[in-house]
């Protein structure tokens, strides 16, 4: 039986219905709130809800498992939840390897992020998977997060632990238009008019779950993987998406200090109870250009082919388009 992590969340769904449609085995891990009727309706998917910082929860779902796939995380740029994700991510990391090693799993899949890879202090440089860690302004809580729950899977590669790491850029597709990267569709709906010339990697969540699932399979194991299907700026994702909602593209280009404002008020309106837009994270990654290189990913799969983020992009709009009443 394999076993999913954050099975709920964006990416985990995803995998979840692939791995069910391929006729796999599956327990689906759960936090709090039990997944929509859609998903426990998949079937060989046996939901399980866990706390992955219980080690009797971590201990009892890695039981009869071969395989592990570890997607889940705690995804924040507020302030206020810093500690707590800095806490989670590398503790759950740590429960799963050790319960891996313990249990002899065949083989772990850890999904990280760009976030948690170095960044190079020359922009026009592409990052790999080779650049270290370092201080930058332009590191996240996030991302530091992320970063020390690798060096846990490093750890148990170390104790003779199979597995794999992956670096995906920003996840694209259909989920919670009210949170995550969804959320950017309902920005573009309501034809958000500033933009910026950042520039990060992207990649559609249907890529993400298949190379998730053909590095499982495969034999490679301690190495990690960025995965991006290209750089791009924000202001070409966010110009794609209004042209595929049929809205007007943003046209306004937010300076730094037009941007600095505008994360200052979100904090106000985070003490009048309201979620900020753009905190102040979100708004220095708008604003940084990082450029990710791919090809090792390529070179590991040579039959994987990335989606065209534009057709993902129309992908979404179909369907937010479909969910507005």
């Amino acid at each position: 039986m394999i076993l999913v992590t954050g099975a709920s969340g964006f990416l985990g769904q995803h995998l979840v219905r692939l791995l069910s449609a391929q006729g796999e085995k599956v327990r689906a891990l759960y936090h709090s709130h039990a997944p929509a009727s859609a998903l426990t309706s998949l079937p060989g998917i046996q939901w399980h809800k866990a706390d992955l910082l219980d080690v009797y929860d971590v201990a009892e779902a890695v039981t009869g498992i071969t395989k592990i796939y570890h997607c889940a995380a705690m995804v924040s740029f507020l302030p206020q939840m810093q500690e707590q994700m800095l806490h989670f991510n590398p503790e759950s990391t740590t429960n799963i390897v050790n319960e891996a090693l313990e249990q002899n799993i065949e083989k772990l899949v850890y999904v990280s992020s760009v976030a948690a890879i170095g960044r190079s202090e020359l922009e026009t440089k592409a990052i790999t998977e080779e650049e270290q860690w370092g201080e930058s302004k332009y590191n996240s809580a996030y991302g530091l997060s992320k970063y020390l729950a690798e060096t846990e899977v490093w750890r148990g590669i170390g104790e003779g632990l199979n597995a794999v790491i992956v670096n995906p850029g920003i996840i694209l597709g259909e989920g919670d238009w009210n949170k995550g990267s969804a959320e950017l569709m309902k920005i573009a709906y309501k034809e958000f008019p500033f933009y910026t010339n950042g520039v990060t990697g992207w990649v559609d969540v249907k890529d993400v779950a298949a190379i998730l699932q053909q590095l499982m399979e495969s034999t490679t194991t301690g190495e990690r993987y960025i995965i991006s299907s290209g750089n791009y700026t924000y202001r070409e994702i966010f110009t794609q998406m209004a042209k595929a909602l049929g809205k007007k593209p943003p046209k306004f280009e937010a300076s730094s200090l037009m941007t600095g404002i505008v994360w200052r008020l979100g904090r106000i309106s985070q003490l009048l109870g309201k979620k900020p837009v753009i905190t102040k994270e979100t708004a220095s990654n708008a604003r940084s250009k990082s450029i990710y290189n791919n090809e090792k990913l390529l070179k590991a799969l040579p039959e994987f082919k990335y989606t065209p983020i534009e057709e993902t992009i129309n992908r979404m709009a179909t369907v937010f388009l479909s969910s507005i009443p």
